[in-house]
């Protein structure tokens, strides 16, 4: 299938589209899942594409209620001008596939194809989650919230998603690690609010500006004076506005920022820290300070025999070189988070970068020149489809649902 995956992976590429609302990326998924045994759904608020995959193989337990795996691609881009050098590079002005959503499309679509020819080998069901909006848009808890995880008519019992890397990576590795292999992520909204007046005469007027200043370094010595180094917290201000000209003291200054925790007990912390030292920093300057800290992504957490699982199906189909537990989790936030919370599950990253490019100098996810090899669109195709076939064979069958 290499040739028809890489020919659906350069038409995404080079039409791609952000957000929740994928209508011609839709279009594509349905016309590659097009003639397969599947049960269809769409979304209501979003374009996602559900398909249900039953598994006609008799399990060697007996009656029960098969279990069921879900296999999450994410389909979205990302407001990026692409600057890489393909023939298929996006056509779309200020959007590009940056992340690679469109391998993971194609990728699902080939485990769509391998799955339903073997169905007599499924001792259960597949659930096939085509997501879009995971780029900030929350997609999965969207998907969630319309029953994507009901959509086999029972439970999941174990879920899966594969995320490709244009760097760090050697090509065609496989990584993951159990516990937390993402941060969370949330985000911190501040303005200001002092008296504005004129720069000649600052003891007149209250400036916000110092005060901003103070609060964005304050932010960072919170970070390493109130943090364990073991357990970080991960600050960044992307976002500082005040003022219009150089003579002129504002009446407000705001900033944004992202805030990334690998525990939940630092995220905890995090979140009642911040607005106090924010507001005691305004006290001090004469100001108001409004602090609005929103919880947006909760962490990234692999179950255990889960991540064993990848582990062993990776060594047993393609080599036990070709899979490396991460040592530290990644400092990125995903959104299938709130799958794995949900489900036991496991989080896969496979190296993309493409033929003799150095791993540690190759541009990362999300830059305007990364580029993803086609070459691996089977190996991910392969190990979703292997993960899915493998897990139904070990899981138990459930009892009948009004024996529950």
């Amino acid at each position: 299938m290499a040739g028809e995956l890489t020919e659906l992976r350069h038409a995404l590429h080079t039409d791609p589209e952000i957000g929740l609302e994928l209508p011609r990326t839709q279009e594509k998924v349905l016309a590659a899942l097009d003639g397969l045994p599947l049960e269809i759904s769409t979304g209501k608020r979003t374009t996602s594409v559900t398909a249900v995959l039953r598994g006609t193989a008799m399990a060697p337990g007996g009656p029960g209620e098969p279990p069921v795996v879900l296999l999450r691609g994410d389909m979205d881009a990302l407001p990026v001008q692409e600057a890489a050098d393909v023939p298929y590079a996006s056509r779309t002005a200020g959007a590009m596939h940056a992340c690679g959503h469109d391998l993971h499309t194609v990728m699902l679509v080939g485990a769509a194809r391998l799955l339903s020819r073997h169905r007599d080998r499924l001792y259960g069901d597949v659930v096939l989650m085509f997501q879009p909006g995971e780029e900030g848009w929350d997609g999965a808890g969207v998907m969630l919230d319309e029953g994507v995880l009901e959509a086999a008519g029972r439970p999941v019992h174990a879920a899966y998603a594969l995320h490709v890397f244009s760097g760090l990576v050697p090509r065609g590795r496989f990584v993951s690690r159990s516990g937390t292999i993402m941060s969370a992520s949330d985000a911190l909204h501040v303005t200001v609010r002092g008296a504005g007046g004129h720069g000649s005469t600052p003891h007149l007027a209250a400036d916000p500006v110092p005060a901003v200043s103070a609060m964005v370094t304050g932010l960072q010595t919170m970070v390493t004076r109130e943090f364990d180094v073991f357990d970080p917290v991960v600050l960044t201000v992307g976002s500082l506005h005040a003022g219009t000209r150089r003579n002129v003291i504002p009446e407000t200054a705001a900033f944004e920022a992202t805030v990334r925790t690998f525990s939940e007990a630092s995220r905890a912390r995090v979140m009642e820290a911040a607005p106090r030292v924010l507001r005691g920093i305004a006290a001090a300057h004469g100001v108001e300070a409004e602090v609005e800290y929103a919880a947006e992504y909760p962490l990234t957490t692999t179950d255990a025999d889960e991540t064993a699982h990848v582990a062993r199906t990776v060594g047993e189909v393609f080599g036990e070189d070709r899979y490396r537990p991460l040592e530290h989790p990644l400092g990125g936030s995903e959104d299938f988070s709130r799958v794995l919370g949900a489900v036991p599950g496991a989080f896969v990253g496979l190296g993309a970068v493409p033929a003799g490019v150095d791993p540690a100098r190759a541009p990362f996810n999300h830059s305007p020149y990364a580029r993803f090899d086609d070459a691996v669109l089977p190996d991910g195709a392969a190990l979703y489809a292997e993960l899915a076939l493998r897990r139904l064979g070990e899981l138990p069958r459930m009892a009948p649902s009004h024996h529950r």
